[in-house]
């Protein structure tokens, strides 16, 4: 499992239906649509700023956040920003590869 922050905006009709439903049948329906392809909802937060809800789920791969990604965003109700995030202990791992590269110009 690998976990992914998921940023989004919501439309004027994305807007409208949260007032509608409110935030907690919105959280609950999130929630469904991402156990629908395997994963968790680690946390949601509606915010402030220059994103509405910050969203940090547990995915089972590359394929179900793209899968996610694709059918929220083609819904109309969300603009979505997709991160993949690291552990310390990957970032670990990776300082400990050895990678062959030489810098441009060198």
């Amino acid at each position: 499992m690998g976990k992914y922050l998921f940023q989004a905006n919501y439309t004027q009709a994305g807007l409208a239906g949260l007032q509608r439903e409110g935030g907690t049948s919105r959280r609950a329906a999130l929630t469904a649509t991402v156990q629908s392809v395997g994963g968790t909802v680690e946390a949601l937060y509606y915010a402030f700023g220059e994103w509405d809800i910050y969203l940090i789920v547990d995915l089972p791969d590359e394929t179900a956040a793209t899968a996610l990604s694709i059918a929220i965003g083609a819904a109309g109700a969300l603009n979505i920003k997709v991160t993949v995030l690291v552990t310390p202990e990957s970032v670990d791992e990776a300082i400990a590869k050895s990678v062959a590269y030489r810098p441009p110009g060198a």
